[in-house]
């Protein structure tokens, strides 16, 4: 079995490209169902945000990453062109678990370091657990991906400044305005991203902050704890009319802002509207950026954001980056961990004849197979040790070797129940001098 990571995200394709595979719930479960169907794929953890999707899934090792992306654009309906296939990236074994890595600490996303994908990531997690679709190699991945994005945020500066997608989009628009203060804001959508806003445009002490929701008793809660105003939706011609900034992080799977509403808008206001779309798939009609006097902002004109903590975070790159080539090797050796313990009846046969063939040319003294077989008799029932703990606990002759029985009952213990120490403690006892011939 190999990992394999393949998707697409803000640095292969422009934001067109990746709302057409952007994943709702309903979409993900059915992907993971056609997964779950294939008996090449093991499992699967499948990452739908505003600047990617990727699928993590541990396949058979002749299972090309193409499989995987056909089913992606199946579910979407989407052309298998050629110039769309190109957007794709693929990466297996090592590679893969690194990119999950890079991406969880935040150094694959569109703002360096920020702290969102770590929540989307969890819930990724959820759902593949929730499905069955989770296997033991994939499941370490996943604990050691959140443990990693965690210590990178604890222990460096990369999110310094506590920087996320929402963040941006403020300060996008007081870049624009030169400040937020006095000024008046829309904002739609009281999900996380929406609530992030809320909260940083309070912090930018802009004066009136209006908050739109699909459920308009979730906005008056939401709205009430940021000091804002819920307002409904049928009055959203109304309140463009008003205000200065337009922040839409909604979930719609369609537009709440078109060309012909924007067209009406423009007509009675006599001062610039700046709109920030954060939403996947968008939710501001592109063509609203030919209107004169709106200004447009999408999620891939926030990397041009200058912010005055970035060069804390990017200064933390190197100490993170260097966090993952210690996490994946730590990785790696919980894997062979697991796979050993998998293949514990093989193992113990192999151990057995190891050292067996080992003791029989070994010790002051000489042991016959049978010899061995009573010493496995008449310590059947020993807890299983290490061979080198149980050695070092014992006193050694004059001649700086040990008893034979005492030896044996180490081999015997480590061939009855064989563990990762004693499998690699074969062959390599140092305080057991080999017999000259």
């Amino acid at each position: 079995m190999k990992i394999l990571a393949v998707g697409i995200n803000h640095r292969t394709s422009p934001i067109e490209i990746r709302e057409k595979f952007h994943l709702s719930l309903l979409e993900r479960e059915l992907l993971i169902s056609a997964f779950k169907s294939d008996p090449s794929v093991a499992a699967a953890v499948i990452l739908s945000t505003c600047n990617r999707c990727e699928i993590y899934a541990t396949v058979v090792d002749d299972h090309p990453p193409s499989e995987i992306i056909k089913k992606l654009f199946r579910i979407k309906h989407q052309p298998q062109t050629e110039d769309l296939q190109k957007m794709f990236y693929a990466h297996e074994g090592p590679g893969a678990a690194e990119h999950f890595l890079r991406v969880a600490c935040g150094l694959d996303s569109l703002i360096l370091g920020e702290k969102q994908i770590l929540g989307q990531i969890k819930e990724a997690v959820h759902l593949s657990r929730q499905q069955g679709m989770m296997d033991k190699t994939l499941n370490i991945l996943t604990n050691f991906v959140m443990e990693t994005g965690k210590k990178a945020r604890q222990e460096t500066q990369i999110d310094f400044g506590g920087v996320s997608v929402s963040a941006a989009a403020v300060s996008m628009a007081q870049n624009l305005l030169g400040s937020l203060e006095g000024k008046s804001v829309l904002v739609i959508g009281s999900g996380k991203m929406g609530c992030l806003a809320l909260n940083y445009l309070r912090q930018k002490k802009a004066e009136h902050i209006y908050l739109m929701n699909r459920t308009e008793e979730k906005a008056a809660v939401i709205a009430q704890e940021f000091q804002a105003q819920s307002v409904p939706f049928w009055s959203l011609k109304e309140v463009l009319t008003e205000v200065d900034v337009c922040i839409c992080s909604s979930g719609a799977p369609h537009y709440l802002i078109t060309g012909d509403l924007m067209e009406n808008v423009v007509k009675s206001r006599t001062s610039p509207l700046i709109c920030i779309d954060i939403s996947m798939p968008r939710n501001i009609d592109p063509q609203v950026a030919q209107i004169t006097g709106v200004k447009l902002i999408s999620l891939d004109d926030l990397d041009k954001v200058i912010e005055k903590n970035v060069q804390k975070r990017q200064a933390a790159v190197q100490e993170v980056e260097q966090l993952i080539v210690r996490k994946i090797k730590e990785f790696y050796k919980a894997i062979f961990k697991v796979r050993l313990m998998d293949s514990k009846p093989v193992l113990r046969a192999i151990v057995f004849g190891v050292l067996a063939g080992f003791l029989l040319t070994a010790g002051p003294a000489q042991a016959s197979l049978k010899e061995i077989k009573k010493y496995k008799e008449a310590f059947a029932d020993a807890k299983p040790k290490c061979i080198n703990c149980h050695l070092n606990e014992k006193p050694k002759k004059d001649d700086g070797q040990h008893d034979l029985n005492d030896y044996g009952k180490a081999v015997m213990k480590a061939a009855s129940e064989p563990t990762v120490d004693t499998y690699q403690q074969v062959g390599k006892i140092e305080d057991f001098k080999k017999k000259e011939r």
